[in-house]
């Protein structure tokens, strides 16, 4: 860019070009009307003062084009030298990995490429950083924004006054800062999420080695114990039917009949508990229907449900969400509610919310909320649960869209 002081001194040289023009014009007007008026000294002075004003005037072209090229040599020697600075200073400013530090690294080198006095960030809610941007006499205020968000203002002050081009120079470093620190905040969220996504594989494996623990024990000391009962009960009436023994044996069968069936319902209950088969073949409402069906009759509760939302969403969301609403009614039961009420909205958003009420007396353990909490993290959801209540507990589960959508 030409400075103030280059455009001066341009202007001077084109007059005295100019001047050396008229001269020249002058001188050979008056050789001519000399001749005109036969006078030979007057017309050759003129042809000689008109010959030496033009080579005058030749020379000064040459002299002014070389001058011209010299200032443009040195005009495009500036702009590499600022450009390699900037090169520079961008570098210095892309080396850091933290918002704070980018932002420190742009001031300082700022104040280094434009001379300023001082350069500093100002943050959006800043009085200062209210003002229009732009050129103020000594003082330049650059935003910094990325996809039409404001996150500050770069600020310079310096003595000699600020023009066009700094403005535009300050401009591309500006834009380079607000993007390194964009990426420096994906980065960190990126390294937030993944320790995250870690806790809760972590969390999710610890939970699945318990269950698998609680189910090894449930079935040795439940199904298993009674199964073996039922064993030695057929063999007693086996013995007792070789013996002639009819009617002892009639005894044994008939008493170990109702043990037989209790086992087929309790390994019946778990396998629907594990993997529904209703939750498959007929879809969520008619599983979560299934559910409150069977407390009603086992425990003499009232459940309410209000599922059919819940048809919209993916497999495994159906799938994990059966499982909160299974462990949530059978943490419920024991408190002796009257009434469950079991609910499902669609959200503006895409997200599900569940919500799962009962009118119980006293607090539910903690333990049971953070079995249900571990299983809504691994559906990066949240949940809430509201003890406030005039009677009875309010659980709230929330999933984003792209959980619900997910299919298995």
């Amino acid at each position: 860019m030409p400075s103030p002081s280059h455009s001066a001194s341009r202007l001077s040289i084109d007059l005295r070009g100019g001047l050396l023009v008229a001269c020249t014009i002058v001188a050979a007007l008056v050789g001519a009307v000399a001749l005109g008026f036969d006078n030979d000294r007057l017309a050759v002075a003129g042809l000689i003062v008109s010959t030496a004003l033009f080579g005058l005037f030749a020379l000064y072209l040459i002299v002014k084009e070389r001058r011209r090229h010299e200032s443009a040599e040195d005009e495009l020697q500036a702009q590499a030298t600022f450009l390699e600075s900037l090169v520079d200073s961008i570098g210095a400013v892309s080396s850091s990995r933290e918002a704070p530090e980018i932002l420190e690294r742009t001031c300082e080198e700022a104040r280094k490429l434009f001379a300023a006095e001082r350069a500093r960030f100002l943050p959006p809610d800043a009085p200062d950083s209210d003002e229009m941007s732009g050129l103020i006499g000594e003082r330049m205020l650059v935003p910094l924004a990325v996809r039409d968000e404001r996150i500050g203002t770069l600020e310079l002050v310096r003595s000699e006054r600020f023009h066009r081009w700094d403005h535009i120079r300050a401009t591309v470093l500006a834009d380079f800062a607000a993007r390194a620190v964009e990426n420096a905040r994906l980065l960190a969220e990126a390294h937030e999420r993944e320790s995250d996504r870690a806790r809760l594989t972590e969390r999710l494996i610890t939970a699945e080695q318990d269950e698998r623990s609680r189910l090894s024990l449930f079935l040795h000391d439940g199904p298993l114990q009674a199964l073996s009962g039922i064993a030695l009960m057929h063999d007693a009436a086996l013995a007792a039917l070789r013996d002639g023994r009819y009617e002892d044996a009639a005894r044994v069968i008939e008493r170990s009949l109702p043990r037989e069936r209790e086992t087929i319902r309790t390994l019946r209950d778990l396998s629907f508990a594990i993997e529904p088969v209703v939750l498959r073949d007929q879809g969520f409402h008619a599983a979560v229907r299934a559910l409150g069906d069977q407390i009603e009759d086992s425990q003499q509760i009232t459940v309410s449900t209000d599922v059919e939302a819940g048809e919209r969403l993916g497999e495994k969301a159906q799938v994990a969400l059966y499982q909160i609403v299974r462990e949530s009614l059978n943490q419920a039961v024991p408190r002796r509610p009257e009434r469950i009420d079991v609910a499902m909205r669609a959200l503006d958003d895409g997200g599900f919310e569940l919500e799962i009420v009962d009118d119980g007396v006293g607090e539910r353990r903690r333990a049971g909320f953070e079995a249900i909490d571990e299983r809504v993290q691994a559906l990066n959801g949240r949940m809430s649960v509201d003890h406030g209540r005039p009677t009875g507990t309010l659980v709230r589960v929330v999933v984003p869209s792209y959980v619900a959508a997910a299919q298995g």
